[in-house]
């Protein structure tokens, strides 16, 4: 018998990254039927997984079709790689038929529990192929015990997609500097383009630095974004300090640093993806819909203004709720209105000035379920808690982009209410780490609790 590994696959992994199948290289994987029965179920659903649900079957489909008889799809057919030529062969596919299986002594029960006829499925396999390495491939954390608990020897979390083996090596999206950054420069070449002053210097500086990081040190004189890096020189955009706190959005001044961070970010033409991290109430909601109300009333650069965001606990079902898309979003949107409502407190008659902004800046609350396909046009798109999505959700979202779209991911890792997602695995987390050396893209990780002292102690004492 072969000594290569066999991995059984859980439901929620296929649902993750319906790609899942050719990540695995030249090892096997098996389907319990139990997992196909569970993606019939899902793919019909009004919810944006039901589409993963379908993707994943189709990628079944597509191997298994090349199958000559029934037989040859419980003992494996060849995975061939989309696209390929058959050369680039990796391991095999195959279903395993668990519902055929009889109890026997160290099997869980079974009659209605699903994930213990998976973990079964993977106990029987372990059972007859001794030789071998049966592994079990789930996001399910508490199924991961349950199979370790009755025997399993080998249980895994799917990776492949993490890309950060701890959150702490995430980065910031903007570096301080221990000394003045201009007493260590021997050689600076300092030119202006449209406007905008930049320096170029030596690459030794700052080794690890990449396009759009933000760089500042303690003086409150120097402030600059990493413009473009080769492999001796850096070249830097001049921001200065006093001109980043000074700046003001819709009546909005950033509080520190990493708030001004985002606001130029968030402002400059230059930059298509601006990734928001922070603890609750560290602004980032404020920041970006001040700096997307600016842009679309007063400088008149995008249309609209788009809000969307996933809707745990009704899993993006929005189906029962009374009235038109916008109306279903609003339990979920409150974030925005109350926002709204803060930065125009001090108005004579604040609700109208809430309401003049809704309409004037043509905001549009909008479900996950019918982003899917669209093209966004001339729009700045809002992914609120974006820490709930998957990577592939998160795919799905910014390749709408359209001709002049701009697109914000607002999220908080420490607040995600998805059962199969972890700070790790979060989509927020991998499209981070994946456009860091992109130059249109540019990440920043908010410090300090602004909401209250309430909030401020609780973030840090619970």
């Amino acid at each position: 018998m072969s000594a290569s590994k066999l991995y059984i696959l859980d439901t929620n992994v296929l649902l993750h990254d319906p790609k899942c199948l050719f990540q695995f290289k030249e090892q096997d994987i098996t389907i319990p039927m139990t997992v196909l029965e569970e993606l019939d179920s899902i793919k019909d659903r009004k919810q944006t997984v039901a589409a993963e649900a379908r993707h994943a079957i189709r990628a079944i489909d597509n191997i298994l079709s090349t199958a000559s008889n029934p037989g040859q799809i419980t003992k494996g057919v060849r995975i061939l790689l989309e696209g390929k030529e058959r050369e680039h062969k990796l391991g095999k596919l195959s279903i395993f038929p668990d519902h055929e299986l009889t109890t026997r002594q160290g099997f869980l029960p079974d009659e209605s529990n699903k994930d213990n006829r998976i973990i079964n499925c993977a106990l029987h396999l372990q059972a007859t192929f001794p030789h071998r390495q049966i592994i079990l491939v789930t996001k399910d954390i508490n199924m991961r015990l349950k199979a370790l608990g009755a025997g399993l020897q080998r249980v895994e979390d799917y990776r492949t997609d993490q890309l950060v083996s701890d959150i702490e090596m995430l980065p910031a999206g903007h570096h301080h500097l221990d000394h003045p950054f201009w007493e260590g420069v021997d050689k600076v070449d300092s030119f202006q383009r449209d406007g905008r002053t930049y320096h170029k210097v030596d690459r030794s500086l700052l080794p690890d630095t990449y396009p759009n990081e933000f760089i500042f040190d303690d003086s409150r004189d120097f402030a600059a974004r990493t413009h473009s890096v080769d492999e001796t020189s850096v070249t830097l955009l001049d921001l200065g300090y006093e001109h980043l706190m000074d700046q003001v959005c819709w009546g909005i001044q950033p509080i520190n640093l990493q708030q001004a961070f985002a606001m130029q970010s968030l402002m400059d033409p230059e930059i298509d993806l601006s990734i928001l991290l922070g603890a609750a109430g560290s602004g980032k909601t404020l920041i970006a819909l001040a700096c997307a109300l600016e842009m679309v009333i007063e400088e008149q650069r995008f249309n609209k203004i788009i809000v969307t965001r996933s809707t745990p606990p009704v899993a993006e079902d929005i189906g029962f709720l009374p009235g038109t898309e916008e109306e279903k979003m609003t339990p979920w949107m409150s974030s925005i209105n109350d926002n709204l409502e803060a930065m125009h407190e001090q108005d004579e008659r604040p609700q109208s000035s809430v309401k003049y902004a809704l309409e004037k800046a043509n905001i549009q609350f909008k479900s996950l379920n019918f982003i899917r396909g669209r093209s966004i046009q001339n729009a700045i798109v809002l992914i609120d808690e974006a820490q709930n999505l998957t990577p592939q959700q998160l795919k799905t979202i910014i390749t709408r982009c359209g001709k002049g779209t701009k697109m914000v991911c607002l999220g908080n890792l420490a607040q995600i209410d998805s059962n199969y997602l972890t700070p790790l695995t979060s989509g927020l987390t991998y499209i981070v780490e994946r456009f860091r050396n992109f130059e249109g893209s540019a990440s920043v990780h908010f410090e300090g609790i602004f909401r209250s002292r309430l909030a401020e102690y609780a973030e840090e004492h619970l």
